[in-house]
């Protein structure tokens, strides 16, 4: 997709032009709602892309000579090393942006054959959504307070990377009483800062790992504890236990389901019965875009599908269709929301984990019990008209 707007282009690489073009650049990113910003050198040209509800979209591309004065000013904010170009290099920085005022961005750069593909994510510091923002149902907002709100135990959000994992567990530890608890964190990055609560960030170069960093938190005396990510066996094994000895763990994991969660842990080395014992609940989840009220079209089912999606659709079940106009900037969509499926730990489920039952028992227990697959919740909310059809395949 291609938006109309004017070329971000100079006549030559004279230092205020490049913070000219930054600066537009930037500020058009955000009036169109990018997450993040690609700036792509390419044999001819200086590719530029958004990713805009999850997508990527193609922007007017710029000039080839503004590649490198415009990544060098980036570095420069950033307090990279501008004369290092043969390895990738992260940091962060603010730039104000007129009546938007101030805006934060974490820019990492790629050595690749053109030069360095440079990559700016638009962090939205402070934007921290309640429970019942994030898309989950009355019934699935209460659940999860239940949750959080447990003395010990360890809850995991898990999906793909960019489903919203980090999202759901600061609006998580929003409900919190930071008063009256001590609530400790260790992130990889930090992206937003979140008054009353410890914030630890991970810096490898010092040594400072998932595995050490919760070792010295659990010498802090914390309440509940949020680890950004458990990556490997040593962070996992480190958590769980915390779990055990009276503190609420949250946690992400990149995992598919609820069930390759579990999995996931016992095959990383974990006993069944520790995780079994340890587990309150896993919350999977996915973003899917909303479409756009202002273009959508109306369309009627008309054979059954059911076989295809896996559950029972009515032939004439009515959806939305995205179409694209000047409002949704021809995509279609405009925001995203969330799909959630929630399994919280019940006796025959722990049983069922310690005798490691297999994924397909665990999948008949779970429909058995009523809970519904992020599929089926994906089309329950295509069917009230918030997302497509099409949009819930596509990310489930």
């Amino acid at each position: 997709m291609s938006r109309s707007r004017t070329p971000l282009s100079t006549s030559g690489p004279d230092p205020d032009d490049i913070i000219r073009v930054l600066d537009d650049l930037i500020l058009d990113a955000v009036q169109a709602r990018a997450s993040d910003v690609h700036i792509e050198p390419k044999e001819d040209r200086l590719r530029i892309r958004y990713r805009i509800d999850g997508v990527m979209n193609e922007q007017p591309s710029m000039k080839f000579r503004l590649a490198l004065p415009l990544i060098s000013r980036v570095k420069v904010l950033a307090k990279m090393d501008i004369a290092e170009r043969r390895q990738p290099q992260d940091g962060t920085f603010k730039t104000k942006l007129g009546r938007l005022g101030p805006v934060s961005l974490r820019a990492s750069t790629f050595p690749c054959f053109e030069g360095e593909k440079l990559v700016m994510r638009i962090l939205r510091a402070g934007d921290i959504l309640s429970l019942d923002k994030l898309g989950m149902s009355t019934g699935q907002v209460v659940q999860l307070r239940t949750l959080v709100n447990r003395t010990g135990g360890l809850l995991l959000v898990t999906g793909p990377t960019g489903s919203g994992k980090t999202s759901t567990l600061y609006a998580a530890l929003s409900e919190l009483d930071t008063k009256r608890l001590n609530i400790v964190t260790l992130e990889d990055p930090m992206e937003v800062q979140i008054p009353d609560i410890t914030q630890g960030q991970v810096n490898r170069r010092a040594g400072f790992t998932f595995a050490s960093g919760l070792r010295a938190i659990l010498r802090q005396d914390p309440d509940v504890i949020l680890v950004g990510e458990m990556r490997d066996a040593e962070t996992a094994a480190i958590a769980v236990q915390a779990s055990l000895t009276g503190h609420l763990v949250l946690s992400t994991m990149h995992t598919n389901s609820a069930i390759e969660t579990i999995t996931r842990l016992i095959d990383i080395g974990l006993e069944p019965y520790v995780v079994a014992n340890a587990m309150i609940g896993v919350l999977s989840q996915r973003l899917v875009r909303v479409v756009c009220p202002h273009c959508a079209e109306e369309y009627t089912l008309g054979r059954d599908v059911s076989e295809e999606v896996g559950f029972a659709i009515p032939p004439e079940s009515k959806f939305l269709r995205a179409v694209g106009c000047e409002r949704c900037l021809h995509t279609g969509f405009r925001g995203r929301t969330g799909i959630f499926e929630i399994v919280e730990m019940g006796d025959r489920l722990r049983t069922m984990i310690k005798q490691k039952a297999e994924n397909h028992d665990i999948k008949a227990h779970l429909r058995e019990r009523g809970i519904p697959t992020l599929r089926r919740v994906g089309f329950q909310s295509a069917l009230q008209g918030r997302t497509t059809a099409a949009e819930v395949l596509r990310v489930t």
